[in-house]
């Protein structure tokens, strides 16, 4: 068997692992976050699973300076600071490699590339193939016939081994080793190794294809031309520093003793609790099988480590700010259905439902829960009901197959479920009020969601029953893959199941939910967001329930048509592309596009390349080349008519149900943490809107009849007019409530002028100044954005604070309370929690600041639109109207209105969107009329 060592770069693959998942990122219940152990552990089960080393060992740098900071104080010097959650999470993964039995290597003086390199040239000589597994471009300097750079796999790419061949190839260089050279030559902004100004990449590989290093370049000066010969001949000795700084040493006090990098099995005293810590069930069960719980194992609590795992004391720790949900007393874990005392009945005959159905009667809340045979609530069978409404007392109701029979069991239970005065409880209870519609049944009372409620108290985490469940009772639900198998073709349903299991499988759930409400409500109360539960989140449920079963027409043969128009539009410019180009080849091919724009009509000859080669061609990098050539918008245009066609145009039909003939969305309502409902199946939140390609889609949402007329309600600039209403800037509410244009007040008010002095780049100016502002904009981004220069763009933005002096006072004071509190509000009092606002590290503190500006107003908007939802559903019941309310997008309403009830029902909705919040700020509503969507809209 070949001898295969792989040394890791410890520190640039956990740093790597953590910002890979910084926009959605994995927190325990405990409010520790794990992104980086998980990535890592991915990335090593990855590893040792596709390339089998038979050695490894991980490397770190440690905090001691090495010869390249005496040569060069400022080496490294640039680099921020380690974010807080990386810093805590380091002890972890460091726990985490020893559990695997790898050892972790450090050495005071040298860094992790000093080891590595030292390792992997002392391994080869012993016969071994050496993979340093880095995402860092210096080790591309160590390669040679029996060492290579791994590269990992990232953001959908696959990894990539680069040997000498490749080096040679990217770099364009003849040998290795004038790697060093190059990047003596361009330095590192990473690393501050300053390199010779005015020397690029593109630069130093071509004075190095020409000189060979960079020695000969310094004693060739006289050979340059220009600024370049200046530079090189001034900062001679800084590019031989850099050269030196650049270097990998491989002499570093490491030596190679093969038993020792030898991988053993991993030890499971030591891993268990750890990721019972870190909560990792699926990779638990992925290194352990499937009697892996982060339960059974009581998880050992670190407190504060150094990087070795050793407790150190606490002072100058940052203390981040976690929320009530991540601090509450959380039980620790070992319990489950097998050693749990419990009551679990079945109830399988007339007299026991009877009996059961007097007790429910005496109850002024329980908690219920449907057994399907599937996952769409419009589609699915009941298979059976539970009922808790005692901790640790739970009944179940078998249903039979033959709906007929079903359905008269379930309406024995009618006088229960529609009885306003008792209140329901449910995990994701939406699902189970959809079933029941379908069976006849319309559940009533006051609702308490545990998903909800959870949502409201911690909203970037995860809301799952099972996770729930253990996170907060201990307690492991029994998996419904040990019911029915594994996501797959061979996944059976609730109705494979025996009686006995189906009965304590679903009763546990009804169970376990009524638990979970008795700790969420006073922590609601905690912390002032039960009234949120209450009269927004929980009521809202009722309403989306009735959007989803009633469903949107779909015109089927204006998609056919427009599925038509589209293709020969689509092969139109793909014959045009292939005339412009002079050769035919895949336009859908990202390799084949590149190598046709800039190696056959050279587009751009700075063009990028991907790792593994290939140029890119992203939709960022052909937009910016639009303006210069005419063959890229037509490639443009080709992409974007292919994804219309094939996400929307030809997808909508294949989401028609069935049984209805309509199209029944799916509404999220605890998946944006601002507040904001998603939908999918369709989504419609993502159909597009900025093209008149992308509105045609629209035309194929349309009324129910010729009787009916689709009304379109829209909140005019509301995100605007709350920032108006809660920062109080005089400005900006003069113009709202005097009914001026804001873009156009605007730009009056930042350039100086009168309104009709006002032309359409000021306006256009004044409107992204405006939106941007919410997104906390900078003077760069602005530039970019309108294609101006950055000091005109800096002057804009100073103006603009200077005329609207109460949202710059509002942007301070939010961001000075989210300091403080770790968290910011809406005005309904809806919490986004950043607990990375106090960070050290200026990337991860600007990405919170600016959710701190912006999460009150996006998140106000969303509040407003669901209490107005929540309204306008109880007019249309209270004045018994046909019309009903079918969409619900961003700021926007879709209703399907009987045409002799449209004036009513503007009413109606003007009224409630208008008056949704109390607000000294006018809100404008505006309402369209038409056949389809698009008209109304």
């Amino acid at each position: 068997m070949s001898k295969k060592l792989f040394l890791l770069d410890g520190m640039a693959l956990i740093y790597r692992a953590h910002f890979a998942l910084s926009k959605n990122p994995r927190f325990t219940s405990k409010g520790v976050n794990t992104s980086a152990v998980m990535g890592f552990t991915n990335t090593l089960l990855e590893v040792l699973k596709k390339e089998n080393p038979t050695h490894i060992a991980v490397v770190f740098d440690t905090s001691a300076p090495t010869e390249r900071h005496t040569d060069f104080e400022a080496y490294k010097g640039k680099r921020q600071a380690m974010p807080e959650d990386l810093s805590i999470a380091l002890p972890y993964v460091v726990k985490l490699i020893e559990g695997f039995n790898i050892p972790v290597l450090t050495s005071d003086g040298f860094e992790a590339d000093d080891i590595i390199g030292t390792l992997a040239k002392q391994a080869e000589k012993e016969g071994f193939t050496v993979y340093c597994m880095t995402p860092d471009k210096d080790f591309a300097q160590l390669v040679s016939e029996n060492i290579f750079v791994y590269k990992p796999a990232r953001m959908g790419n696959d990894m990539e081994i680069m040997g000498v061949k490749e080096v040679l190839e990217k770099w364009e260089i003849e040998n290795v080793l004038q790697v060093i050279d190059i990047l003596g030559l361009w330095g590192d902004a990473v690393d501050n190794i300053p390199g010779i100004p005015g020397i690029g990449e593109k630069n130093a590989k071509s004075l190095i294809k020409q000189y060979g290093s960079v020695e000969n370049i310094i004693a060739h000066s006289h050979e340059l031309k220009g600024k370049q010969r200046e530079n090189v001949e001034n900062f001679a000795e800084q590019g031989l520093l850099s050269k030196k700084l650049a270097t990998i040493i491989l002499n570093a006090p490491v030596t190679f003793h093969e038993e020792s990098f030898r991988l053993g099995p991993p030890d499971r005293e030591k891993l268990e609790p750890l990721f019972a810590e870190m909560e990792f069930r699926t990779l638990g069960r992925r290194v352990f099988g499937e009697d892996f719980s982060v339960t059974d194992v009581k998880a050992q609590t670190s407190g504060q480590m150094d990087l070795f795992g050793n407790a150190t004391p606490n002072e100058g720790v940052t203390t981040l700010n976690i929320t009530p949900a991540q601090s509450a007393t959380l039980v620790e874990g070992g319990k489950n259905i097998e050693n749990t005392n419990h009551q679990y009945f079945l109830i399988d005959d007339a007299q026991k439902r009877q009996d059961l159905i007097q007790n429910l009667k005496k109850e002024n809340s329980i908690c219920f829960d449907t057994e399907t045979t599937g996952i769409d609530a419009n589609n699915a069978e009941l298979v059976g009901l539970s009922f808790s409404y005692e901790i640790g007392l739970a009944f179940y109701v078998p249903l039979p197959e033959n709906q007929v029979e079903a359905k008269a069991i379930v309406h024995e239970f009618k006088e229960i479920l529609e009885n306003p005065s008792i209140k329901k409880i449910g995990q994701n209870i939406k699902y189970d009020i959809l079933i029941l519609k379908w069976y006849g049944i319309e559940v009533a009372g006051e609702l308490f969601d545990t998903m909800l409620a959870h949502y409201l108290l911690d909203p970037d985490t995860r809301h799952g029953m099972d996770v729930l469940a253990e996170n907060y009772l201990g307690y492991t639900p029994v998996s419904i893959t040990e019911l029915i198998g594994k996501k797959g073709k061979n996944q059976g349903n609730m109705r494979d199941v025996d009686m006995e299991t189906i009965k304590e499988y679903a009763a546990e759930d009804a169970d376990i939910t009524l638990q979970l409400k008795a700790i969420f409500e006073p922590m609601l109360a905690e912390i002032k967001v039960k009234k949120l539960a209450e009269e927004i989140e929980n009521p809202l449920v009722y309403v989306l329930a009735d959007m989803e079963i009633e469903g949107v027409r779909i015109d089927m043969d204006q998609l056919n048509v427009y599925s038509k128009e589209l293709e020969i539009e689509i092969n139109r410019l793909e014959k045009l592309v292939y005339e412009k180009a002079g050769v035919k080849f895949n336009l859908a091919s990202p390799k084949q596009l590149g190598e046709v724009l800039f190696d056959k009509l050279k587009l751009d000859d700075k063009a990028k390349k991907t790792k593994t080669g290939q140029y890119q061609t992203g939709e960022d990098v052909l937009t910016a080349l639009a303006t210069k050539s005419d063959i890229v918008q037509d490639i443009l245009a080709f992409r974007q008519l292919c994804k219309l066609k094939s996400t929307y145009v030809d997808a909508l039909p294949q989401l028609i149900n069935p049984k209805t003939g309509r199209v029944h969305t799916s509404y999220n309502q605890a998946v944006a943490s601002t507040g904001r409902l998603s939908s999918n199946n369709p989504n419609l939140q993502n159909i597009p809107i900025k093209t008149a390609r992308g509105r045609e889609v629209r035309k194929a949402f349309i009324a129910r009849g010729d009787d009916y007329v689709l009304l379109s309600a829209d909140y005019s600039q509301i995100e605007l007019r709350i920032i108006a209403e809660i920062s109080e800037d005089p400005n900006m509410m003069d113009a709202f409530l005097n009914g001026l244009d804001i873009h156009t007040a605007t730009a009056a008010k930042v350039y100086g002028i009168t309104l009709e002095e006002v032309t359409s780049d000021q306006r256009r100016n004044a409107k992204a100044v405006n939106f941007g502002i919410i997104y906390g904009q900078s003077a760069f981004g602005l530039s970019q954005s309108l294609g101006i220069p950055r000091k005109e763009a800096a002057e804009i933005i100073e103006n603009y604070f200077t005329q609207y002096a109460g949202v710059k006072k509002y942007m301070a004071d939010t961001m000075n309370f989210a300091r403080e509190n770790g968290y910011v509000e809406t005005i309904m009092g809806r919490r986004r929690y950043l607990r990375d606002i106090n960070s050290a590290n200026q990337t991860v503190r600007g990405f919170a600041e600016r959710n701190a500006i912006n999460a009150p107003i996006q998140g106000s908007a969303a509040d407003m639109i669901k209490i107005a939802m929540i309204h306008i559903h109880q007019d249309i019941k209270d004045q018994k109207l046909e019309s009903k309310m079918t969409m619900q997008v961003h700021d926007e309403l879709v209703f399907d209105v009987l045409k002799s009830e449209k004036e009513q029902m503007k009413t109606i909705i003007k009224n409630r969107m208008q008056n949704a919040i109390k607000t000294k700020v006018p809100l404008v509503v505006e309402v369209g009329e038409g056949n389809n969507w698009l008209e109304a809209h």
